[in-house]
């Protein structure tokens, strides 16, 4: 089987397997408890995405001396909490990694 169709197989499976949730799951089945503890997942998910990414090298350890990641995730931050913007964070946080890697 060639990687092409492969590829191809586990992106419809993943669609469908997530779609599926989305399309046959009503609304209307979640009481209110339910729907309070569901609006904290997408909070509780996206530290384990971050995490990972700023403060591990490739080879997994921990990497905190000469990591131009973690202060541009820290001025990110403040700006996303000064601003409230998503768009403003993210391009302050691309920006100042940028000049950090680059300078």
């Amino acid at each position: 089987m060639s990687n092409w169709i492969l590829i191809i197989y586990c992106g419809i499976i993943t669609f469908l397997t997530r779609f599926s949730m989305i399309a046959l799951l009503k609304k209307e089945m979640f009481n209110n408890r339910v729907r309070e503890i569901l609006s904290f997942v997408p909070s509780a998910i996206f530290p384990a995405i971050i995490f990972p990414a700023i403060f591990l090298d490739q080879s997994g350890y921990f990497q905190f001396e000469n990591n131009p990641k973690i202060l541009a995730g820290a001025i990110a931050v403040l700006i996303g909490i000064f601003s409230k913007n998503i768009l403003a964070t993210i391009f302050t946080g691309l920006t100042v990694y940028w000049i950090l890697i680059f300078i």
